[in-house]
């Protein structure tokens, strides 16, 4: 609990890989789902949160979102696993959300040098970084959050004040400041 008697923020590492990333932004970030195995951390999610999306395959870094729901089911297939053992698994436990930094796909954040300084992931050995990031969700550390935020926001303010000769991007990345 926070000082003020309400729920301390939580900050949420999101993994997915690309596909359904780009599902999450072709709905523009406003629902999240996870794995039902999951069921326990969305029941801890709340207003306010931050996700984070790691976006698998790619190792990297792809925008922060902020939960504005509590967690509710659903189960309209938005998202698939890219395992066809887990054919029926619908994402079925969700929040709503909204953006706050998201990147193109061009300027993803690799994750491997984030991974090195983070608290979260000095429970694995540093060359099997990846480990840390298996999985669906994960809570991480304010410290954590904080440091990938930074790296976020630094590759948003480069991406809206820079000209990008030789990238497909034609519109700067979406940013909304919700610190």
């Amino acid at each position: 609990m926070s000082e003020d008697g309400g729920r301390d923020m939580q900050y949420w590492l999101i993994v997915s890989g690309i596909g359904n990333f780009r599902a999450s932004r072709d709905l523009g970030f406003t629902v999240q789902g996870l794995k039902s195995r999951h069921r326990r951390k969305a029941e801890k999610m709340g207003p306010g949160d931050k996700l984070i999306y790691y976006v698998t395959g790619l190792k990297a870094i792809g925008g922060i979102v902020t939960v504005t729901s509590s967690s509710f089911e659903s189960h309209e297939r938005i998202w698939s696993s890219a395992d066809p053992k887990k054919d029926l698994e619908d994402y079925p436990f969700r929040v709503n959300i909204e953006p706050d930094l998201i990147l193109h796909e061009a300027e993803f954040i690799p994750a491997e040098p984030l991974a090195h300084t983070m608290e979260y992931t000095k429970r694995w050995p540093a060359k099997n970084w990846t480990l840390a990031f298996q999985g669906n969700v994960h809570n991480l550390p304010p410290g954590d959050y904080e440091l990938i935020r930074a790296a976020v926001q630094e590759r948003t303010d480069r991406e809206v004040n820079e000209t990008m000769p030789g990238t497909e991007i034609n519109e700067p990345a979406l940013v909304v400041d919700r610190s």
